[in-house]
């Protein structure tokens, strides 16, 4: 009502202040009415709105003298923690990531590859070899290193429409997949038996290398386990028909190359395994496998830790891995070009063996 009390200052009887579908009627209606009425009875009634506060607190500060009242003790006000955001700009705390990461960062004006600002990188890279030198090794590889590594991507690129990766991407595209999943179909093939034997070959040869084990003894041990060399044979290249890939790759290491240990070990090896069998060559994995040790070895930037950890955990592979992802991305690509019809292989060539396998007990 003491809020109301303020209707009289304004001219005329319409001003009025209340809840909704209050209305005064007159005189005795008012707000001074009523509050003068409340007064009467007993109420503590300040003459305007902003006697609200002192009334109150003088009540409350009676009833407490007077014994009516006792205070609640005060509850300690729980203080807000920091805003993380401002307290980590302000240097005030250090919250755990996610993610570690010591390739790249695109933090600042430009992305930076191993710490190199990319304006610096693209002035110097002589190709694409150089930029899988830094986001892979951390390292600025020679120049006859990172050739080769291009070289590999080149010459790994595709090798027809018959092998594992390209077949699935094949099949994937004429069965109207997208351009991703027909290329991930195709990746899926690459394994121990295809494409994915030269992280293995590399260990192997590394092994054989540096432990000084004779060629003749590396190639029984493996026979003797009954395990296949990775790196070692083809299904239709032999040394009456060799592989292009392979000889362009030892022909470029033998020219440039500042020395080739593994190569030539690889190559003793080889010289066993082929009098067993012509197709038991050297093969692309087993070349590149050998070849990148050299690239190690030669270039003197590799510690002995790191040369194990890089045939450990699938370097030389994703060599393959990416070389062969664009043949895969044209396999594809071609099948959607030619509009090629839904791939079903043809029962003439599956052999249906489904008799039913009986068990005889012979006791």
């Amino acid at each position: 009502t003491g809020v109301q009390t303020c209707a009289k200052l304004f001219a005329g009887d319409e001003v009025q202040f209340g809840h909704a579908g209050a209305k005064s009627g007159g005189e005795e209606e008012s707000a001074q009415a009523k509050n003068a009425a409340l007064r009467d009875a007993g109420a503590i009634v300040p003459n305007a709105f902003e006697g609200l506060e002192a009334a109150i607190t003088d009540v409350y500060r009676k009833l407490v003298e007077s014994g009516k009242h006792t205070p609640a003790p005060d509850v300690p006000v729980r203080t807000l923690p920091e805003d993380l955001v401002a307290a980590q700009a302000a240097g005030r705390v250090r919250v755990p990531t996610n993610f570690v990461t010591t390739i790249s960062d695109d933090r600042g004006d430009e992305p930076r590859f191993a710490g190199k600002p990319i304006s610096d990188v693209m002035e110097k890279a002589g190709g694409i070899g150089d930029i899988v030198s830094l986001l892979w090794f951390k390292r600025t590889l020679p120049t006859w290193a990172t050739k080769f590594l291009e070289m590999v991507l080149m010459l790994c690129a595709d090798h027809g429409p018959c092998v594992s990766g390209a077949h699935n991407a094949i099949v994937a595209a004429r069965a109207g997949k997208d351009l991703v999943s027909c290329v991930a179909s195709g990746m899926l093939t690459i394994g121990p038996r295809f494409g994915g034997a030269v992280d293995g070959a590399a260990r192997n040869f590394l092994r054989g290398k540096d432990e000084n084990i004779p060629p003749f003894d590396f190639v029984e041990q493996a026979k003797k386990a009954g395990i296949r060399l990775p790196g070692i044979g083809h299904r239709i290249k032999s040394v009456d028909n060799p592989d292009k890939r392979v000889e362009l790759l030892i022909d470029y290491a033998r020219k440039n190359f500042p020395s080739t240990d593994y190569l030539n070990y690889a190559l003793e090896v080889e010289k066993i395994t082929t009098a067993k069998s012509g197709n038991l060559i050297l093969n692309v994995d087993g070349t590149i496998a050998a070849l990148f040790l050299d690239v190690m070895k030669a270039s003197k930037m590799f510690s002995p830790a790191e040369v194990k950890q890089v045939t450990s955990i699938g370097y030389l592979n994703g060599l393959f891995l990416l070389s062969r992802t664009i043949g895969l991305v044209g396999h594809a690509l071609d099948q959607y070009r030619l509009n090629q019809p839904l791939y079903r292989h043809q029962q003439t060539d599956v052999l249906f063996v489904n008799e039913e396998i009986g068990y005889v007990d012979e006791q």
